[in-house]
């Protein structure tokens, strides 16, 4: 069976925490190896909220390491930095000349920040067309998101049609969204989903000392026998019929129920946490991955600009 090409990029914008892990990262890692899997570092994206020098190089490397600590493989997945492969930018440029303001005005990120009465970057406001380049350079077929990306790979399917119907031409093949339903969201440590801006997080490499702050200061409800914010954590890393009895035992006993889940934390992230360290310690070989893929990469964007050279006429020699 011939697998199809999955595409997905994550900015390098802070530390990843655990919700990170099971909303996505997880899935990825399962679906690298029945998909020809494309994961890139989304550097050029990120510049939206990371404009300084020393922490955006920082962020990519620490990205990077994380990603193969957590199991993307290079041997069976395509690992690369956006700003290695130069053609998504011109992308983006031909797409901004088939697309109209009134269309981009609609994306979720612009409103919300006219909506918060924020002044939007064009980079903000472009979002949307870089976003499409990322997806259609390497004829993507399955695009996973979250419930609440889901916007962005229908921008690229409206992008990908406008250009084939503008150019009368078959350049773009028509990507299909996969929801991750899976773990839909993860619950923080004061039961609104899990987020750095809201500082509710687990940090998915935290030390012992880290794991037992911030299980100890997940609110609970004395109101009833189980602590619904514990409980919707724990259930990540045990079934349901595995903490079951755990919870019935111990009802309204938060303390030894948190004690538990520090318990089972600690042993899901220190083999994570010695894998990034060692990692960590071989910058060079980290390094080297993300050069590599950035050359394969390169080479096939290479060629998909020259189709679309063609398609739109300035292409002469």
């Amino acid at each position: 069976m011939i697998k199809k090409t999955l595409l997905s990029g994550i900015q390098p914008s802070g530390s990843l925490h655990i919700g990170n892990y099971f909303g996505a990262i997880k899935q990825f890692v399962d679906m690298q190896d029945n998909h020809n899997a494309i994961y890139m570092i989304v550097d050029y994206h990120a510049l939206n909220s990371v404009q300084n020098k020393e922490t955006m190089s920082k962020n990519i490397l620490n990205l990077a390491i994380d990603d193969l600590a957590l199991g993307l493989d290079s041997q069976k997945s395509l690992i690369f930095k956006q700003s290695d492969v130069s053609e998504h930018t011109e992308l983006a440029w031909i797409f901004d000349t088939i697309t109209t303001m009134p269309y981009l005005e609609r994306a979720h990120a612009y409103k919300d920040a006219v909506a918060n009465g924020r002044e939007a970057s064009v980079g903000l406001f472009n979002y949307p067309m870089l976003m499409a380049a990322d997806i259609l350079m390497y004829d993507v077929d399955v695009v996973p998101v979250g419930a609440d990306q889901k916007q962005h790979v229908e921008y690229a399917r409206d992008t990908a049609q406008k250009f084939n119907n503008v150019f009368k031409s078959e350049v773009f093949k028509l990507p299909e969204v996969k929801i991750l339903e899976e773990v839909a969201v993860v619950s923080g440590t004061d039961g609104r989903k899990m987020s750095k801006s809201y500082g509710n997080t687990i940090p998915l490499f935290a030390s012992d000392e880290e794991i037992e702050k911030a299980v100890m200061s997940i609110v609970t409800d004395s109101a009833g026998d189980k602590p619904g914010n514990v409980y919707a954590i724990h259930k990540l890393f045990k079934s349901e019929a595995e903490l079951a009895p755990l919870y019935e035992e111990n009802r309204g006993k938060y303390k030894v129920l948190k004690e538990a889940l520090i318990s089972d934390l600690k042993n899901f992230i220190r083999p994570l946490r010695e894998k990034r360290e060692r990692l960590a310690s071989d910058t060079d070989y980290v390094l080297d991955v993300l050069k590599e893929g950035g050359k394969r990469a390169k080479m096939k964007a290479e060629k998909k600009m020259e189709i679309v050279r063609e398609a739109i006429g300035v292409k002469l020699y």
